[in-house]
C-alpha cells in the first residue's frame, strides 16, 4: 500500500511538472530577411538622392522569442537551455514585471524606429553626404501652449528670427520671450520649412514663461529614406545591417560584390556598433539561409564558446570597419586582412 501512494504521488508530482508554467522564455533562431532586395516591396526605399545597383545578398538576422501570453513548463524550458542555438531565459529579462504585452511591443517598436534612423544618419554620413544636426521637438506636453503647433520631431531652425543650431540656444530664445506676446519659430517639418506661432504661457510659479515642449537632438539630410519590414519585428539589433544597405544602395560601386553577409548589431549616429542579445541564435539562422560571412559586434565576440559554424564570423566595431571587411573579403588575396572573432 505504501509503494503504491509513493508512486501515485510520483505520477502526480511528474504530472504537475509537466504542465506548470514556470517563469521562463525561449530564444530560439529566427528566420533571416534579405535588405538588399529592390523588388515589389523592397524593405529600404531610397528617394531624392543618387541610388547605385548592387548585388550579393544582406541579411538581417532575428530571435524567435516565446510569446508574452504564453507559458513555459519545466520540461520546455530545460529542453530549449540544452538544445544547441536555443536558450531558456528568466522571463523578466524579456517581458519586465508592471510591463504590459502592448507596453513591451510598443517599446520594441520604439527601438526599431529609433536604429532605422540612427541607421540613415551613420551611412549618410559614411557616404560622405551632408548630414546636418538640429535641436528636435522631442515631445509636446497636452494642453500647453505648443500643442497642436509644435509637433515632435519638428526640427527647430530659429526661434524668435535668431537662429538656433543648438538645445541651449533654443532654450536661451524660449526663456527671453514674454508671457501672451507671440513667439516665432521656424521648424523643418517633412523636410519642408514651416513657420509656426507659439504664444508662451506664465510659469505657474511666475519664474519666466513656458511654451511645453522637450527638445532633444535631430538630423536634416536630402534623402527620403523609408522602411518595410512587412511584420512586427522590434528592438535596435538591426542598426549595422540597416546602414550598411543605405551605404551600399547610396555610393557607387558594388560594395557586396555577389556575397552573401548576415549581421547583426546596434548602431548609433557616428557609426559606432554596439552588442546584443542572441547573437548565436542569430548566427544559426544566417546560416539556415545560405551566408558565408556574418558580422559580429565586437562585444558579442565573448560569446560565441562553443559555436560551431561554417560562416566566417567578422569582427566589427564600428561601421567603417564592417565596410572595410566586407569590402576585403570581395577583394581577391585581401580576406586575411578582415578582423574574425
Amino acid at each position: 500500500m505504501t509503494a503504491f501512494a509513493a508512486a501515485a504521488a510520483f505520477v502526480a508530482l511528474s504530472v504537475l511538472v509537466a504542465v506548470l508554467p514556470v517563469p521562463y522564455v525561449t530564444w530560439s533562431p529566427g528566420q533571416a530577411r534579405e535588405v538588399l532586395g529592390e523588388g515589389a516591396e523592397p524593405i529600404i526605399s531610397i528617394a531624392d538622392a543618387q541610388t547605385y545597383p548592387t548585388t550579393g545578398e544582406l541579411d538581417m538576422t532575428v530571435v524567435s522569442t516565446t510569446t508574452a501570453d504564453s507559458r513555459l513548463s519545466l520540461p520546455q524550458a530545460l529542453v530549449a537551455y540544452w538544445r544547441p542555438e536555443h536558450d531558456a531565459l528568466p522571463r523578466e529579462a524579456i517581458y519586465p514585471p508592471g510591463k504590459s504585452v502592448q507596453d513591451v511591443e510598443n517599446d520594441d517598436a520604439e527601438m526599431m524606429v529609433d536604429a532605422q534612423d540612427d541607421a540613415v544618419v551613420a551611412a549618410l554620413r559614411a557616404a560622405g553626404q551632408r548630414v546636418e544636426q538640429l535641436p528636435a521637438v522631442a515631445s509636446v506636453t497636452v494642453g500647453s501652449p505648443a500643442q497642436k503647433r509644435l509637433r515632435a520631431g519638428d526640427l527647430i531652425v530659429s526661434v524668435g528670427g535668431t537662429a538656433t543650431p543648438t538645445i541651449e540656444e533654443v532654450q536661451a530664445a524660449v526663456r527671453r520671450a514674454r508671457a501672451n506676446e507671440p513667439l516665432d519659430f521656424v521648424v523643418l517639418r517633412d523636410k519642408v520649412r514651416t513657420d509656426v506661432r507659439v504664444v508662451p504661457a506664465e510659469q505657474a510659479s511666475g519664474a519666466g514663461v513656458q511654451i511645453g515642449i522637450t527638445i532633444g537632438s535631430g538630423y536634416s539630410y536630402k534623402a527620403r529614406i523609408s522602411y518595410d519590414l512587412g511584420q512586427k519585428i522590434g528592438g535596435p539589433s538591426a542598426g549595422l545591417v540597416f546602414a550598411l544597405a543605405i551605404f551600399d544602395k547610396t555610393t557607387p560601386g558594388d560594395l557586396f560584390a555577389g556575397q552573401h553577409v548576415a549581421g547583426t548589431g546596434t548602431i548609433d549616429p557616428e557609426g559606432t556598433v554596439g552588442g546584443i542579445g542572441g547573437i548565436q541564435e542569430k548566427i544559426a539562422g544566417a546560416e539556415e539561409t545560405g551566408a558565408t560571412t556574418f558580422l559580429v559586434p565586437a562585444p558579442n565576440c565573448g560569446d560565441l564558446a562553443g559555436v560551431r559554424t561554417s560562416m566566417r564570423l567578422v569582427k566589427v566595431t564600428a561601421l567603417g570597419d564592417a565596410i572595410s571587411s566586407v569590402r576585403a573579403l570581395g577583394a581577391s588575396g585581401a580576406a586575411a586582412q578582415v578582423p574574425t572573432c
